[in-house]
């Protein structure tokens, strides 16, 4: 009698085994069912009308192939509008008028250099002027004399040598003098051959100079255009073409670009830097292109061929990898990795990915991307 009572309770146990095995089956196909239905929801994300009607839609083309190489750069003066200038005679200074950074026309004054050399030079132009009168009276003189027989024709010619003399002593005191600013005062006075900015200042009031000092008194460039000197690498100096187009940008106008072409491209390597320097001159009339401003440069050189090209905007750069938002229609898009070949500006040029005529979106990207991941 026992054993039958333990083999029906063996029995139930067996059943209810059972049929827990059999629950937890059940629950578990559900629970995948329900993954896959959640996965299949994912993966059909359509995006609502609201949403679609914002969004930018670009579509896929080709384009002439761009190539772009970015540099370091430096603004700097415009060489050939840049005048040094120095004292033609010793003396002191005086009076000085300009300040670093002031903007001078051509001809203002600058500073007053008190000289004897030019006190001498004015003390010249008298004596000259005296010797002319005394000269020209003793040639009216002798004239007289000879039309009276009292004079021979060789006193005439004598007479007539010293005066000619005397004139052209007269002329070059008035040069020297015109040289060195015509004042007959004994000042030196500096003025602005050219109109531009104050960009150096070596003297202050009461400052010694000397005619053979090799230091300039003020160095004044005309900034309405400048130079941007850029570095080139050795791997990037076969890339870089005399009159390609070079886009330029500086840190206090982030949004604002500067258009220019490579004007020269220096044959000398630097042997401490590894680089060659390449010039770009600019237009500046407003003066924002300040020299000494850190610039990068973007060289630009078409190659001649064609690629598929989107806009940059339409990119989603996730693990390492990049894609693109194509778009189906109907609120439908999908995830394409994409192989991206150059990026210049707001167009990225592709190897492979998508085809021509494909639409991409090309706004609000990462939120679309989230949605459909």
């Amino acid at each position: 009698m026992i054993t039958k009572i333990k083999r029906s309770i063996n029995r139930m146990n067996y059943r209810i085994r059972i049929a827990g095995f059999l629950i937890l089956v059940t629950l578990i196909a559900q629970s995948c069912v329900e993954n896959a239905i959640n996965q299949d929801k994912k993966e059909k994300y359509v995006i609502p009308e609201k949403l679609l009607n914002t969004l930018v839609i670009d579509t896929v083309k080709r384009c002439p192939l761009v190539n772009a190489i970015n540099l370091t750069g430096i603004v700097d003066f415009n060489q050939d509008k840049q005048v040094n200038i120095f004292s033609l005679v010793s003396g002191n200074v005086q009076d000085i008028k300009v300040q670093l950074g002031d903007h001078v026309t051509a001809g203002q004054v600058l500073a007053v250099v008190k000289s004897s050399e030019m006190a001498g030079y004015g003390n010249n132009l008298v004596i000259a002027e005296t010797n002319v009168t005394a000269t020209k009276k003793q040639l009216d003189a002798t004239t007289d004399l000879y039309k009276s027989g009292l004079a021979s024709i060789l006193d005439v010619t004598n007479a007539q040598v010293n005066y000619d003399q005397a004139v052209s002593q007269l002329e070059m005191a008035k040069r020297i003098l015109e040289i060195n600013g015509n004042s007959s005062k004994g000042d030196y006075i500096i003025k602005s051959p050219i109109s531009g900015f104050i960009v150096q200042k070596n003297i202050t009031n009461n400052t010694s100079v000397r005619a053979d000092n090799g230091t300039n008194l003020f160095t004044i460039s005309d900034l309405n255009d400048v130079w941007v000197q850029g570095n080139i690498y050795e791997a990037d100096i076969n890339k870089v073409h005399i009159g390609d187009k070079v886009e330029v940008r500086i840190l206090s106008e982030p949004d604002r670009v500067f258009i220019g072409k490579v004007d020269q491209k220096l044959n000398m390597l630097d042997p401490t830097s590894k680089v060659i320097k390449v010039r770009v001159v600019l237009q500046n009339p407003d003066y924002v292109l300040k020299p000494q401003m850190f610039a990068s440069l973007t060289i630009i050189n078409s190659e001649g061929k064609e690629s598929l090209c989107i806009s940059s905007k339409a990119l989603v750069y996730d693990f390492s990898q990049y894609y693109v938002l194509v778009y189906k229609g109907n609120g439908n898009v999908g995830i394409a990795p994409v192989e991206v070949l150059n990026t210049l500006g707001d167009k990225t040029y592709l190897l492979s990915g998508v085809l021509e005529g494909d639409r991409v979106i090309a706004s609000k990207t990462l939120q679309i991307y989230s949605e459909l991941n």
